[in-house]
């Protein structure tokens, strides 16, 4: 299309709160709301809402029968593929690769750090005024395994660096060579578990990964390992962490769960070892500007008919 075209554009932004969106398209901003900003067959170029769940962000996609790309904020897009099937041929997805790789692989980091060193324990000493010293794990002289070796995957390891790990491991769908070195592909994983201290998860969810990390998997960890999840919770079986948990065999750090939210009561809560954050891996300061450049770049090139960038799919 061409600039000089309008087309309705749906934003979970005003537009005066994003700079450098182009001209000639009409800008419609919608959050999720119970009520659609315009009719969604005149929609040309959809922005999903951010965290409002995946019911919220298919529920105009049936009736968007002009739609021509559909832009996600968030690195994963499985929230969204419910919705593929009901929009026309020749839509482009498009991810938000480049907005959470810093936030995500922060919190990575913070998981890793607090639960080794012990500092959700600290924090309950502070609260009970104890003192509670001793030796406890560092980063230092481990193994770490990086499961998911996308752009987040390589943020993560670019932070690990400074640590003195043994060794990072890099793991993807298919093998390939990295400045930083190679990649196994999936299928070596079995293989690589068992020497891992430290397992990181930073895959996206999908049929190869849904309950990768199932018993099966979770058995070859070494004990005393950490699993550390910040891709999506249905990546890891969590009846049978619970049951590696329960054992005391190993710990983990969740940012993401399954179910999730994780309800009140649910024994995930309070398991030996675990560490639970809510989901939060890109939720900070960091996400509003970095999303906000990558839709005035995206719509900047969807007006004047250039290739989209992040495409990661487009419907048949």
């Amino acid at each position: 299309m061409s600039a000089e075209v309008s087309a309705d554009v749906w934003l979970p932004f005003r537009e005066d709160e994003v700079p450098g969106l182009p001209g000639g398209l009409d800008y419609r901003f919608w959050d999720g709301g119970r009520d659609f900003p315009a009719d969604p067959a005149d929609c040309a170029f959809y922005v999903v809402p951010y965290m409002k769940g995946a019911d919220v962000g298919v529920r105009p996609m049936p009736e968007m029968t002009s739609v021509r790309a559909v832009q996600t904020l968030s690195a994963g897009i499985d929230h969204v593929q419910v919705g593929l099937k009901s929009l026309p041929s020749g839509v482009q997805l498009c991810n938000a690769r480049g907005v959470h790789e810093a936030s995500t692989a922060e919190l990575t980091l913070a998981l890793i750090l607090a639960s080794l060193r012990g500092i959700p324990g600290f924090v309950r000493g502070q609260e009970s005024e104890e003192w509670r010293s001793g030796f406890y794990p560092a980063l230092a002289d481990k193994n770490v395994l990086i499961v998911g070796y996308g752009s987040i995957g390589s943020a993560i390891e670019d932070r690990l660096a400074p640590f003195e790990c043994a060794r990072v491991v890099r793991v993807a769908r298919s093998a390939r060579t990295t400045a930083r070195g190679p990649v196994h592909p999936l299928t070596e994983l079995s293989a690589l578990l068992p020497d891992a201290d430290v397992v990181i998860l930073s895959t996206p969810l999908n049929e190869a990964t849904r309950g990768l990390a199932n018993a099966a998997f979770l058995a070859r960890l070494k004990d005393g390992a950490l699993l550390v999840n910040v891709a999506r919770g249905a990546v890891v079986d969590t009846k049978a962490l619970l049951a590696e948990l329960e054992s005391g065999r190993i710990t983990a750090a969740l940012d993401v769960t399954d179910p999730e939210p994780l309800p009140q009561g649910h024994p995930l809560w309070h398991a030996p070892g675990v560490l639970v954050s809510p989901h939060v891996g890109g939720s900070t300061s960091a996400f509003w500007p970095r999303a906000k450049r990558l839709l005035a770049a995206q719509l900047t090139r969807f007006a004047a008919g250039e290739p989209l960038e992040n495409v990661v799919l487009t419907t048949d």
